[in-house]
């Protein structure tokens, strides 16, 4: 079942001497369960791509259709609400909010929409991760590594149908890298997870069921 799928994905900067194609017609099918690992030097085109497969950014052309949905035939408020639902975000910099606990953080795009957190499933989650000493802390109690822990718990709760994570690992050593892509592998495989992310790591990079390369906004 293909869950993610872009068709003739464009991003253009500029216009003219100073056009800058940083996406440049882009096809993509990711199957539901698929880690999908997304490679190339940096100014590469892979964070607009990924981005685009968000929703956090509009294309000059094509579609994105996520979970059945062409999420830019929707307007801003509806596109919003429907990322917060179906998609989850991993960011290098963890994007935790400092004055809340772990708890609080990882169930929070589930209150947003106004729902009661899953406790068994939050709970799976914590235990799986390695949290569940942690969850009274703030976020500036823990180290980089438990904070990006933290960071897919939350990436996680809403149960989305995708995953984006955009250099998860760019802030953490290679030995935490190495634990936190075993983590979202094993995320992905238990939770049965479409995870894409990007890396400039080609040792994690392999530990993707398939990598994608990409230079001056095309596949490769």
């Amino acid at each position: 079942m293909i869950i993610v799928e872009a068709q003739e994905l464009k991003k253009v900067y500029g216009k003219g001497e100073n056009e800058v194609r940083a996406v440049d017609g882009v096809n993509i099918a990711i199957e539901k369960g698929e880690f999908i690992s997304v490679v190339g030097t940096s100014g590469s085109g892979k964070s607009t791509l990924l981005h685009l497969l968000g929703g956090l950014d509009r294309p000059t052309k094509g579609t994105v259709i996520v979970d059945g949905k062409d999420i830019f035939s929707l307007k801003d408020e509806a596109l919003t609400i429907f990322r917060r639902r179906k998609i989850g975000f991993v960011f290098q910099s963890y994007n935790l909010v400092p004055t809340l606990s772990v708890y609080e953080n990882i169930v929070l795009p589930v209150q947003l929409d106004g729902n009661e957190p899953d406790a068994s499933y939050i709970g799976h989650i914590i235990e799986i991760l390695g949290l569940k000493n942690k969850l009274d802390n703030l976020p500036n109690n823990l180290s980089g590594g438990q904070q990006q822990r933290v960071a897919i718990a939350r990436a996680l709760a809403a149960k989305p149908a995708i995953i984006l994570a955009d250099e998860p690992t760019g802030n953490l050593d290679s030995r935490t890298s190495q634990d936190v892509i075993g983590l979202l592998k094993v995320t992905s495989e238990r939770f049965s997870q479409t995870i894409v992310m990007i890396t400039h790591n080609e040792e994690i990079a392999q530990m993707g069921d398939r990598i994608l390369r990409i230079e001056d906004g095309r596949l490769v």
